[in-house]
């Protein structure tokens, strides 16, 4: 083991996580002959199989299994030892990785930009994905921080709210219900709902909403994105309820409009999460404190900031 290097550990340690050598060489960007060669070179290292495979599908030997959880050890030493390093350098350094649901990707960058004026010394990856790839990153503790609209149940997590999460009944602007005044949920109900995957917090509170009332969805189409969703409103496909963040521009455009229905916003927030008992850098700790602390003021200058940008642009075309 002592000529094994850390690049053919990192190998081993994304095939073991991730099911495939395929998916291990796009997610290291290497090609899958380097990725062969490598885990070749560390088997013979071993002296035993890591992996057997049966048919098309690979699975870990008892020697490949562990092997991972020595290798998980160290590369969590050496994780434990970049968070003391960036500590002892203190806040001109260091590094965070944030993970986010497909929401937050509408505000999460403006506020990562904002803090990393600050501290611009500070690099920072985003990962963002549905909430079941999400929470799936979570309980393999794969990054710093998470953000999301409703902390999981099933995993131990510490978590913070830290900005308002409205969501709303949005339709196009030429939509019939558009200048009625107050709507029955029951009459909003009637409409062709476009609606996120199973299992994204949007839905689930929506379908939770409607439980409630004794009413059901009308799903006319499942999308996998906001953006989609947004795009089939337009051509009035149908109507849904969606986190207000999600459509700041469209609506300063006057290209969706905010429906103003019985029951509605569904006052919901944002959390910040991490694992519990996970020790947090200076870094991170700084990016969550930021967030706690300024997030909505943060944000509500970048919208002012766009709505003045998007009056110059009319003005000058």
């Amino acid at each position: 083991m002592r000529h094994s290097t850390f690049r053919q550990l990192e190998v081993f340690d994304a095939i073991m996580r991730l099911g495939s050598f395929r998916k291990a060489a796009e997610h290291l960007f290497l090609t899958q002959p380097t990725v062969s060669m490598q885990m070749k070179k560390l088997t013979e290292a071993v002296g035993l199989p890591l992996f057997e495979q049966v048919g098309k599908r690979i699975s870990p030997t008892d020697v490949g299994r562990e092997l991972h959880r020595t290798t998980r050890e160290i590369f969590d030493d050496l994780a434990r030892f970049e968070m003391r390093l960036a500590d002892m350098k203190g806040l001109k350094r260091g590094r965070i990785s944030l993970a986010v649901v497909t929401t937050a990707k509408y505000f999460a960058p403006r506020l990562l930009g904002m803090f990393c004026e600050r501290y611009p010394e500070i690099e920072v990856s985003l990962k963002v994905s549905n909430r079941a790839q999400l929470l799936e990153r979570l309980a393999r503790n794969e990054d710093d921080l998470y953000i999301l609209g409703q902390p999981p149940e099933e995993i131990e997590v510490e978590s913070r709210a830290f900005l308002e999460n409205p969501l709303v009944a949005v339709v196009a602007s030429d939509h019939p219900l558009v200048g009625q005044g107050r709507v029955p949920l029951a009459r909003f109900a009637e409409e062709p709902f476009l609606v996120r995957e199973s299992g994204s917090g949007t839905r689930i509170a929506t379908e939770r909403l409607f439980a409630r009332h004794g009413l059901k969805l009308r799903v006319r189409m499942e999308l996998e994105t906001s953006e989609a969703i947004k795009q089939a409103i337009m051509v009035r496909f149908g109507v849904s309820i969606l986190s207000r963040h999600t459509i700041a521009m469209e609506e300063m455009t006057r290209q969706l409009v905010v429906l103003d229905v019985e029951d509605l916003p569904i006052t919901r927030s944002w959390y910040v999460v991490h694992r519990k008992g996970k020790s947090l850098s200076l870094a991170a700790m700084a990016f969550r404190d930021y967030l706690l602390d300024h997030a909505g003021d943060g944000l509500k200058a970048g919208e002012k900031r766009r709505s003045a940008a998007t009056f110059a642009n009319t003005i000058a075309g």
